[in-house]
């Protein structure tokens, strides 16, 4: 069997999925601000333009998702696919997603929980890029054919929600704590004015970090959740327990 073909140096090492113009920012914007100020390149896909939401017209919030990205110091791209809240469960948008991974040949990729008590276009999100990420490694597959096949290192999901979090997987916790991540984050964040105006979603996400931070003798945690079981090559590379037993 050939090997699967690897990312390229001009690879974004992260790439993150979002259904909304504002929830990569929210769920997973200072993982992505640390890894960004430590030299890595992140991308962002988002597949609806908010064309659902009860506050900001669309256009206004793909300029709001433009200007988070920026502030996160990472690129963005919009994908459509059914709309807001429109988002269905399909082997077209698997594929397209997939066809999102071959070109971008990114590392590591985040994505929505895939939990049902949330939002249905974020559970039905993580389920399509965890569908796209196991055809993205498909020869065969006729519309993939123009970009080679790509295998991603790891899939973790993050969760908008506390109800969102799986409850059977233990998190992977990023520690934020530092204050120009902190800072990088929030403006992120606001960027999303019509959103954050209408609802405290600043400080709903800031307290769900600063718990998981607590748990962890940090300041900020953010967590993450693992597709699969971590591989690593020694036992030198894990990070410090959470409680520091």
């Amino acid at each position: 069997m050939k090997p699967i073909p690897t990312s390229p140096p001009d690879a974004p090492a992260l790439l993150a999925f979002g259904a909304h113009p504002d929830d990569i920012e929210l769920g997973c914007g200072g993982v992505i601000a640390q890894e960004t100020r430590a030299g890595h390149a992140a991308h962002l896909v988002v597949c609806s333009r908010g064309e659902a939401a009860t506050h900001g017209r669309p256009d206004d919030r793909v300029l709001e998702a433009r200007r988070g990205a920026a502030l996160l110091g990472a690129t963005i791209e919009f994908v459509e696919l059914a709309g807001d809240a429109h988002l269905e469960i399909s082997v077209a948008h698997a594929i397209t997603l997939a066809s999102v991974l071959r070109r971008l040949r990114p590392r590591i990729v985040l994505a929505p929980s895939p939990g049902e008590n949330q939002h249905p276009d974020h559970s039905r999100l993580g389920r399509l890029v965890r569908d796209a990420a196991r055809l993205a490694r498909f020869g065969g597959i006729e519309e993939l054919r123009p970009w080679p096949p790509h295998a991603i290192a790891q899939l973790l999901f993050y969760a908008l929600t506390r109800e969102s979090e799986p409850d059977h997987t233990s998190a992977v916790l990023v520690d934020i704590s530092s204050p120009e991540i902190i800072a990088a984050w929030v403006a992120a964040m606001e960027a999303h004015a019509s959103q954050t105006n209408a609802r405290r979603y600043v400080d709903v996400q800031l307290a769900r970090a600063r718990l998981h931070g607590l748990g962890a003798s940090v300041e900020y945690a953010a967590a993450l959740f693992p597709a699969e079981p971590l591989v690593f090559d020694s036992l030198l590379q894990l990070g410090r327990g959470a409680r520091g037993f």
